[in-house]
């Protein structure tokens, strides 16, 4: 629902192309959005019904800014600009790093090649990324071998064990020619840009001349290089015909989702692939959310530029080559357009997946929930909340309540609660007297704050707790939330739901659950976690208490002394092992550390 501010203006948008951005209540920027007609544009997000992700945008927009420009190019540009600036939460939003390694060649007086995650503006050559750590450590360790760098610090005045073994070209103990190391970096970037019959040529020339010399574990070694190369690198498959380094993007859109696929090409080869999915917050221009994808893509960390990127049509490549310092193209026949239709072919087979799952995923969890309310014979709900006790004959009641939505836990929204039953009445195991104090607290609270109530309420136990909660609700708050308990059989395991409102004239009765449905494996699921969310509760509880109530028995320990030595040490076991410098460094004074140290 737009605000008053915004509908007036609304009304002074100007046809024009630029960008906008959305606002929240406190004023931060949570979209950006470029358009070829801003008054169309932004009076769509206001002006027509909205659903999924756009629909959320929209409810916590309160303001927004708009800023026009010349040309459509010129808007893209100011987008990329304004998307780095703010990062807005319903932009897309990715995560720093690749995960893969790189091979480098450093740039030094005496370089060496090493694996690196991450990619610095050094002046250094990066290959990759690899696939596997595997892979890269296989790939550097074959080059260190038949093309020697540096291995070792350098400057050490004598010869290293590497150079012995022929892979250091002497930098710890001479001064290597520059143009020795050139001559060695040239053969490693063609290799690694996938130039290998050079490198076949001059090993089969090696292991011909070392079984002439009688060199037989020579050859031996270098026959096994020649089989690397065969294994791991001729064994891929060629998919280009030349050897240019490649990322080809192509996207699918469904149901206001978007599926990317990225195709890495090194070496001539597909090195590896990456699937993106996300919901779209402006489904009006897909385009639009694609190509703002690629930008934050090579934006971020670690991410090293291809020479080439392809995309579909329908792309500005000219404003995104300027935006990427990259040349950006879109093949229309061959070898690069079939791999383009490839990446668009995984893009909708991976969204397909995504939504297959997504449809499994709410069998058990919205379907879930679904049967539980269809059993109760009441319209479906999306929140269910539930509490559990837990005392020790009575001392340190607690409480602990757990809030389920749409069938999946909602950790944020659970909440604990000390009891105040053990010093009002003596009796804190009394279950009646806890359940009524804690429904009371926690509906009260939400009627205060004018919050919205639970759909369904599950006890963890029966008719009384059940009671005691309507009571509350109908009698003291005129709430008609309601209220089920999850039964257990004679051998303690929940079998069943009890549900009724004498009330309103509908009388008690088990209704039992299919054990082999969804709808019983969620009910058993929210009776353990609000035992286990108890339970953890009040044992965290009750052992503070103790250690509270054991230091308090401590002559000259009042609970100022108590809570420095608390905040400090935070066990007993720890307070124990602690010196008597360490007690008087938490706030003790020197007689009183002395006399902890004593007692414990």
């Amino acid at each position: 629902m737009a605000t008053k501010l915004i509908e007036n203006k609304l009304k002074l948008l100007p046809a024009k192309p630029g960008c906008y951005l959305m606002k929240d209540i406190n004023g931060k920027v949570i979209y950006v959005g470029k358009s070829k007609n801003l008054k169309s544009r932004v009076r769509s997000y206001f002006k027509s019904k909205q659903v999924g992700r756009r629909a959320e945008l929209v409810r916590e927009i309160r303001d927004y800014d708009i800023i026009t420009v010349s040309t459509d190019k010129e808007a893209f540009l100011l987008e990329v600009t304004l998307i780095k600036k703010y990062q807005p939460y319903y932009n897309v939003q990715l995560k720093q790093g690749t995960g893969y390694p790189y091979i480098e060649i450093t740039n030094e007086r005496d370089p060496q090649t090493k694996l690196t995650s991450i990619v610095r503006k050094d002046g250094g050559y990066y290959f990759g990324p690899y696939p596997n750590v595997y892979a890269a450590q296989a790939t550097l360790k074959f080059i260190q071998k038949l093309f020697p760098l540096r291995r070792c610090n350098g400057k050490q005045k004598r010869p290293c064990l590497y150079y012995h073994m022929g892979q250091c070209l002497g930098a710890c103990f001479k001064e290597v020619p520059k143009e020795e190391y050139r001559a060695q970096i040239k053969k490693i970037k063609s290799f690694l840009n996938g130039d290998i019959i050079a490198v076949k040529q001059d090993l089969n020339k090696r292991m011909g001349k070392a079984a002439e010399n009688l060199e037989f574990e020579r050859a031996a070694e270098i026959r096994d290089q020649l089989a690397y190369i065969e294994e791991t690198v001729e064994k891929q498959k060629i998919i280009s015909n030349d050897n240019t380094q490649r990322d080809i993007f192509n996207f699918y859109v469904d149901k206001s989702w978007i599926a990317i696929q990225i195709f890495f090409l090194r070496q001539a080869k597909l090195l590896r692939s990456e699937t993106r999915m996300y919901p779209l917050t402006d489904e009006s221009d897909p385009e639009d959310a694609f190509t703002s994808f690629i930008v934050q893509f090579y934006g971020q960390k670690n991410r090293v530029l291809p020479r080439e990127v392809l995309v579909p049509t329908g792309i500005d490549n000219e404003a995104l080559g300027e935006v990427l310092q990259v040349q950006v193209r879109t093949p229309i026949r061959g070898q690069k357009k079939a791999l383009l239709k490839m990446a668009k072919e995984n893009a909708k087979l991976k969204l397909d997946d995504k939504f297959r799952l997504l449809e499994l995923d709410n069998r058990k969890t919205k379907g879930a929930q679904k049967e539980i309310f269809d059993a109760l014979t009441l319209p479906y709900g999306h929140v269910i909340e539930s509490f559990d006790h837990s005392h020790i004959q009575g001392t340190d009641p607690v409480s602990a309540l757990v809030v389920f939505k749409d069938g999946e836990p909602d950790k944020n929204s659970y909440r604990k609660y000390k009891l105040k039953g053990e010093v009002e009445h003596q009796n804190g195991g009394d279950e009646v007297r806890n359940t009524r104090e804690v429904v009371r607290r926690r509906y009260s609270r939400l009627l205060r704050e004018h919050k919205k109530m639970p759909d369904l309420i599950l006890m963890d136990g029966g008719q009384i707790q059940i009671d005691a909660c309507q009571d509350i609700l109908r009698n003291e708050l005129d709430l008609k939330i309601p209220v089920a308990g999850m039964v257990k059989d004679n051998k303690h395991r929940t079998n069943h739901l009890l549900y009724g409102d004498p009330i309103n004239g509908i009388p008690m009765k088990l209704i039992p659950l299919d054990p082999k449905s969804q709808g019983f494996y969620l009910m058993t699921r929210i009776q353990d976690e609000v035992h286990r969310f108890a339970i953890t509760f009040h044992r965290r509880t009750h052992a503070k208490n103790a250690l509270s109530s054991k230091l308090d028995s401590i002559k000259g320990i009042g609970p100022k002394s108590r809570n420095k030595l608390l905040r400090q040490f935070g066990s007993l076991k720890k307070i124990k092992e602690a010196s008597i410098t360490e007690l008087c460094s938490a706030g003790l004074t020197l007689p009183q550390a002395q006399t902890v140290k004593l007692t414990l």
